[in-house]
């Protein structure tokens, strides 16, 4: 994709993305934001409570800042041995198909790789497309589907299980 690419401050850790845009370490004070974003852009979606676990749980937790200071989307990342596991990526519904889905996703994987991991994996579900179509394009391959995995409309959605080979 084209576009500005995250500069990595390894003091920070903080992506910027030029002109305006950041990509920075998520505050509890955020919240409020967050959770409207996620209620609006999934029609399941996760609970005030998950986020708090996640964020106690000192996970990779980062925002996506626009111009105007406003969260664009948001993305976590749990680290554990030489894995990383991305939980959620979102990006606000009025902000998608612009790119940021892929930066998000791009500063989880430099963090990954910094972090010494060997795999990065992720569940996506079935139905979303265009999630799919973002990680295959960064390199995602698919490892395998979790049955039932997801609440949906009509019951449970399977999930494709993907994996990113850090070289």
């Amino acid at each position: 994709m084209a576009g500005p690419q995250p500069d990595i401050d390894a003091k920070t850790m903080s992506a910027q993305l030029r002109p305006g845009w950041a990509i920075l370490p998520m505050h509890v004070s955020q919240l409020p934001q967050i959770l409207e974003i996620e209620r609006r852009a999934y029609p399941f979606p996760w609970t005030e409570t998950i986020f708090r676990d996640c964020l106690r749980a000192s996970y990779s937790a980062w925002v996506l800042i626009d111009v105007s200071g406003n969260i664009a989307g948001y993305a976590f990342m749990s680290m554990a041995l030489d894995e990383a596991h991305v939980l959620n990526i979102c990006v606000d519904p009025d902000h998608q198909r612009c790119g940021f889905g892929f930066k998000l996703l791009k500063h989880l994987l430099k963090l990954a790789r910094m972090a010494q991991a060997t795999i990065v994996l992720l569940e996506v579900r079935k139905s979303n497309k265009p999630a799919q179509k973002l990680y295959e394009s960064m390199g995602f391959q698919r490892l395998g589907v979790r049955k039932n995995y997801y609440p949906a409309q009509d019951g449970r959605e399977d999930a494709l299980v993907l994996g990113y080979d850090i070289v």
